[in-house]
């Protein structure tokens, strides 16, 4: 396999605090990555590390075969990333917003790119609308045209769908595996979990170290974790109590039902066991990736605790 990205560790200090610490990724060409983790993790660091707008105190590797410290203009001419917060003219067409684009960053054929733009992603019969007039989701397929214009082989997205409504969020995805389908590489934060199933693999960072990489199926068989869903009136009220009982460590509530885990069945079964009484009907499940990002995430805040 081709990597993409291929860098091992990578760490950023800004004053005394460590943001990424030995961060390694290596990430197939065309390959769709989620990047998932609590805010503050480090997750948009690393972004501008692998894009060439920060260096690294630390580590090394490539982004698209060139060297991350030494070439980092030549990566940046062939990424695109997309930041958090939307930073294209609202008082300026879609159209004009693109030209602007092409202007800045010298391209040839300027039209043509534009136009190809414009109806790759459904913006042909919008072209003339203020940016300022779009929904959160055309916002987006927007800020998506502009950095797909000089033509970028890697995509970084921090936080693309953000706001955007559950429609608006699919018809971004699709985009984005079309896209991956002409040999793009994409890594995209996100904090949905049905946008994390959707990538071909993905990474769990907190405190800006790995703590999971693989398939989303990886990921959850990696973690060990037996889950029990309890279900009846009232159950979800048992959550702060039951979390409390030995050998539990997650007990959420997910609309009317309680998800109780931990990584050893028989501690779960002692602590729900006073419980197994109408109206509560419990059974066993697989974890859901939820349930180990919930987990990952406790085990973070415990270790900086």
């Amino acid at each position: 396999m081709t990597f993409a990205i291929d860098v091992s560790g990578l760490s950023k200090r800004f004053g005394g605090k460590t943001v990424v610490d030995n961060f390694a990724i290596q990430l197939g060409e065309g390959r769709i990555c989620g990047f998932l983790g609590p805010n503050g993790s480090g997750k948009t660091t690393t972004l501008r590390m692998l894009c060439g707008l920060l260096t690294p105190d630390a580590g090394h590797g490539t982004c698209l075969g060139f060297d991350l410290r030494r070439q980092s203009n030549e990566i940046k001419r062939r990424t695109g990333y997309m930041t958090q917060r939307f930073s294209l003219y609202e008082d300026l067409t879609i159209e004009e917003n693109l030209g602007f684009i092409a202007r800045v960053y010298g391209l040839d054929r300027r039209n043509a790119r534009v136009a190809a733009a414009l109806a790759n992603l459904g913006l042909s019969e919008r072209r003339r609308q203020l940016a300022g007039e779009l929904s959160g989701g055309w916002k987006q397929r927007l800020a998506l045209a502009g950095q797909m214009l000089h033509e970028p082989r890697l995509l970084l997205l921090d936080e693309p769908t953000a706001g955007v409504d559950p429609r608006g969020r699919r018809g971004f995805w699709d985009e984005i595996h079309a896209l991956a389908g002409t040999g793009i590489t994409v890594l995209v934060s996100t904090h949905y979990m049905d946008e994390a199933e959707r990538c071909h693999e993905i990474v769990y960072i907190a405190d800006g170290r790995v703590l999971a990489h693989g398939t989303a199926a990886d990921v959850v068989s990696e973690a060990r974790l037996f889950t029990f869903v309890g279900e009846g009136e009232g159950v979800d009220a048992l959550a702060s109590e039951i979390a409390r009982r030995p050998g539990v460590e997650m007990a959420a509530a997910f609309g009317a039902a309680l998800h109780v885990g931990g990584t050893e069945r028989a501690p779960l079964e002692a602590a729900i066991a006073p419980y197994r009484r109408p109206p509560f009907v419990w059974r066993e499940t697989e974890p859901t990736l939820e349930d180990v990002f919930i987990h990952l995430m406790a085990g973070a805040e415990a270790r900086a605790a």
